[in-house]
């Protein structure tokens, strides 16, 4: 009798199937299936544990793809542009939780806007992907607040409104993390999941996601063909994780290695240019230059691993709320007075 081949897993003992969901409902060759099939790899080769996993959502199809990647995790679909708060209080309530938020370009850019700002300049821990496709696509292919100007609707309108830039506006509040990937560059995007998993403040990666049904076609700055003839990688980037310590030769200004809180690094391996990703100037100068001139700039646009996160600034516990004994949750009168003195005016 022959034995059947053994299933390879990962470094905590789980093979890929343990890493999938159920099956897609989305539009066949939605770019946000895509993201899925990397969030499922990178999950696997990094070994998250997928029962620490916490899936949010707000509204919209990106809002649905949480479903599909990760079943064994925990999930909360939040409502139209809330899912940042949500994120917020989870990581709050149990900071032993990984969030991974999955928004939309609607969900975050219009409704949103003001839930994504407070998460980034809080540095809420969280991997915040962004499945940008520059439509609504449930309510029938409207401009979305991404949209590019002179970008075409399927009917031939022209967007007239300049777009919002979310890694603009992520590092300008000083998130630590940035990224901006495409859908069809799964090279690319799996590495920058990794680095997201092993990151411990914010995370925002922007990844343009070409919707086949409404912004496919010709004169869309979000379809496929529009996305391949003009996405200009930074670097070819490569991950190492804290247990594979690789050594490698590599001769001076080919590549720059940057180390993660966890001890993976990050390995960039320039392709046209120098740039340098702890350089916050000279990514707005990068985005704002891209954008002038057309193209799609995608890799890891800012990295700062040692900025301080929400559980340090909120002197957040270890253990999640809900283990905490009464006489911890409920202070006495004296403890609760000392707080209130703090928050009057001239106090010491």
């Amino acid at each position: 009798m022959t034995e059947a081949p053994s299933v390879p897993k990962n470094r905590v003992g789980l093979a890929k199937a343990e890493y999938r969901g159920g099956k897609s409902t989305l539009c066949p060759g939605c770019g946000h299936d895509a993201i899925t099939s990397s969030i499922v790899e990178a999950a696997f080769d990094y070994g998250v544990d997928p029962q620490r996993v916490v899936k949010l959502s707000g509204i919209g199809c990106s809002s649905k793809t949480p479903a599909y990647f990760l079943g064994r995790s925990h999930g909360f679909n939040a409502v139209h542009g809330r899912m940042p708060s949500v994120a917020t209080g989870t990581f709050a309530a149990n900071r032993t939780l990984i969030p991974i938020g999955v928004s939309g370009d609607g969900d975050t850019a219009s409704i949103g806007m003001g839930q994504f700002v407070h998460l980034v300049r809080r540095n809420v821990p969280c991997v915040y992907l962004i499945e940008n496709n520059g439509v609504y696509g449930l309510t029938k292919g409207q401009f979305s607040a991404t949209a590019d100007v002179g970008s075409l609707q399927k009917g031939g309108r022209k967007n007239e409104l300049p777009p919002i830039d979310c890694c603009a506006i992520a590092i300008e509040l000083g998130c630590g993390f940035v990224a901006r990937s495409f859908s069809g560059d799964p090279k690319q995007l799996r590495p920058i999941l990794k680095a997201a998993f092993a990151f411990p403040g914010t995370s925002v990666i922007d990844i343009v996601s070409p919707c086949v049904t409404f912004n496919d076609h010709e004169g869309s700055t979000k379809s496929y063909d529009y996305a391949k003839e003009h996405d200009e990688p930074l670097h070819q980037i490569g991950f190492v994780p804290f247990w594979e310590h690789v050594d490698v030769e590599i001769a001076p200004g080919e590549a720059k290695d940057v180390e993660m809180p966890d001890g993976s690094r990050l390995r960039l391996q320039k392709i046209k240019e120098e740039y340098d990703p702890s350089d916050r100037l000279g990514a707005m100068r990068v985005i704002h230059e891209a954008r002038a001139e057309g193209r799609l700039v995608t890799g890891l646009l800012f990295l700062d691993p040692k900025k301080r996160t929400f559980a340090e600034d909120a002197d957040l516990v270890e253990e999640p709320l809900s283990t905490l004994p009464e006489e911890r949750v409920r202070p006495p009168r004296k403890v609760l007075e000392e707080i209130m003195q703090g928050f009057r005016v001239g106090s010491a």
